[in-house]
């Protein structure tokens, strides 16, 4: 099978746009959680989120093309723009017939479809928007990536909750890894911070109303954690087939060699209480890599910050890595980001291999108190120098859907 690497990186994130301000804002521990501005939040329980500051879509698009995009459309063609200027990639000398585009997003745009739906209630169904649909399906994502860059490989949308982001750059893998394509283009984009989603998310209990301090309301892994904070914005990554890359001089920031997918076949919203289906999907990208557990260095964590997401990710670890689970450097960039649902397994793949290129792994925030169901070394509060070959990234969705990515330093 053909090697995958990765030479382009695109985030924009509630703590930074770009790969510079992004991973700076890791380092320094900066938390993108504050109040929400998109809409009025009196009457909520929970009025905090991690919203993208400073974008303007039109830095990357053209006024008219991003008026018929949903914000979730927005951010994947803005973050494609980011990622290919980083991979230094000629669009004019490379085959677009084999260039993919696959794309995770859990909801899509809703924020169109509330909006349109307002519209329609006040003023009829006339007054709905022409494009009302095309904006709001989840596979809008990557074919205004393919439209706006002339893409013409496979391209199409994975949705699978939180899960999204890391199965499409899965998958990803796998098409480049069999020949189907020479580069594609993955990642996640979430566009999410919208009266229903917060009012949906409210009512199952599942985000943190600490609203008193925004800054400090992600916490993974600490013992007074009470949920998660929804975040939004995109995580673009160019992958590419080794050989491919090395032609055109491609700076490789790691390669990818593992990805393990499983569901728990258990609950449409709570994990396996035994976290047979993460550990399995942990075990499975380690397999798929031929590397032994011991040699993994840092584990990024989907640590969302709720009690039963932590308590069990930290027991998969456990069974997979058994006795050597406590030497593993483990973080959640959640806890700066906030969850950005389809988007998150993005924006953390990316984190995951700026870790492995300027050896150092990000901290866990707002770690204050000590769970003994959660006893791992999460990088409390401050980073931490690491030689790292190997790393992993874990995402776990909603309805039972797991995701592991293992990456590692490329070495030529």
């Amino acid at each position: 099978m053909k090697r995958v690497v990765v030479t382009g990186l695109g985030p924009i994130t509630p703590i930074g746009i770009g790969k510079e301000n992004y991973w700076n804002s890791l380092i320094k521990g900066k938390s993108g959680i504050s109040y929400i501005t998109n809409f009025d939040v009196e009457d909520y329980e929970n009025k905090i989120a991690g919203e993208v500051k400073e974008f303007n879509p039109e830095d990357y698009i053209k006024k008219k093309e991003a008026r018929r995009m949903d914000r979730f459309s927005q951010f994947a063609v803005a973050g494609t723009q980011l990622a290919i200027d980083d991979s230094k990639l000629n669009l004019e000398k490379i085959d677009k017939e084999r260039v993919g585009v696959i794309l995770g997003s859990g909801i899509g745009g809703i924020g169109t479809a509330e909006s349109e739906h307002t519209r329609y209630l006040k003023k009829g169904k006339k007054r709905v928007r022409p494009l009302f649909i095309p904006m709001i399906i989840s596979n809008m994502g990557p074919g205004q990536i393919s439209m706006n860059f002339g893409f013409k490989g496979p391209s199409f949308t994975m949705t699978t909750a939180c899960a999204s982001g890391t199965h499409a750059i899965g998958e990803s893998f796998r098409m480049i890894q069999n020949g189907v394509c020479d580069i594609v283009v993955t990642g996640g984009s979430e566009a999410a911070i919208s009266p229903i989603s917060i009012a949906g998310l409210s009512i199952m209990g599942v985000l943190s109303r600490r609203n008193g301090e925004p800054i400090k309301a992600s916490r993974p892994f600490d013992k007074d954690r009470d949920g998660f904070v929804v975040g939004e914005g995109a995580g673009i990554l160019i992958l590419e087939e080794l050989e491919h890359a090395i032609k055109r001089g491609a700076h490789i920031y790691g390669e990818v060699v593992g990805y393990g997918a499983t569901s728990d076949a258990y609950h449409i919203t709570a994990p396996d209480p035994e976290a047979t289906g993460a550990a399995n999907s942990i075990k499975i990208a380690l397999e798929d890599g031929q590397v032994d557990y011991t040699k993994v260095d840092y584990i990024n964590a989907h640590g969302t910050s709720t009690y039963y997401n932590d308590k069990l990710e930290t027991l998969a670890i456990k069974k997979v890595f058994k006795e050597y689970a406590s030497k593993i450097s483990i973080s959640s960039i959640k806890s700066m980001t906030g969850h950005l649902l389809g988007a998150a397994g993005g924006i953390e793949a990316i984190a995951t291999l700026l870790s492995i290129i300027k050896g150092m792994i990000p901290p866990t925030i707002n770690y204050e108190t000590f769970d003994p169901e959660c006893d791992l070394d999460y990088t409390p509060n401050k980073p931490v120098f690491k030689d790292i070959k190997y790393a992993l990234s874990n995402s776990f969705g909603l309805g039972g859907h797991n995701a592991t990515l293992l990456f590692k330093g490329f070495t030529g």
